[in-house]
């Protein structure tokens, strides 16, 4: 029984995080989700599997496998936005030739 109740909470935990998941590596939008919080959120689940291989509980193993699979799929798309984001905005605006020869002649 209590394997039983392992396997349905591992289960209903990670198939209620696959339709954000979904979502996220259809449209490769991150926008709404948080790098500090995807980065904290995989590392917990890191944990969790190492703990489920200490404690030999393949419900907990087996959850943790898929999570992090998809986790890491989405931190690396979150990771890549934002540095792309970020050289973005270092980049300085170039200006063509007609800006400077646009002002009136006075």
């Amino acid at each position: 029984m209590t394997e039983f109740i392992g396997f349905l909470a591992a289960i209903l935990t990670t198939v209620s995080f696959a339709p954000q998941a979904v979502q996220i590596l259809r449209t490769r939008e991150t926008g709404g989700i948080s790098l500090v919080m995807y980065i904290l959120f995989t590392v917990g689940i890191v944990a969790w599997l190492v703990y489920g291989v200490m404690i030999a509980s393949l419900p907990v193993i087996l959850a943790n496998i898929v999570t992090l699979a998809l986790a890491g799929i989405i931190l690396t798309l979150k990771a890549r936005a934002v540095m792309t984001a970020r050289r973005s905005a270092r980049q300085p605006i170039v200006q063509g030739a007609t800006a400077a020869t646009s002002a009136p002649i006075a």
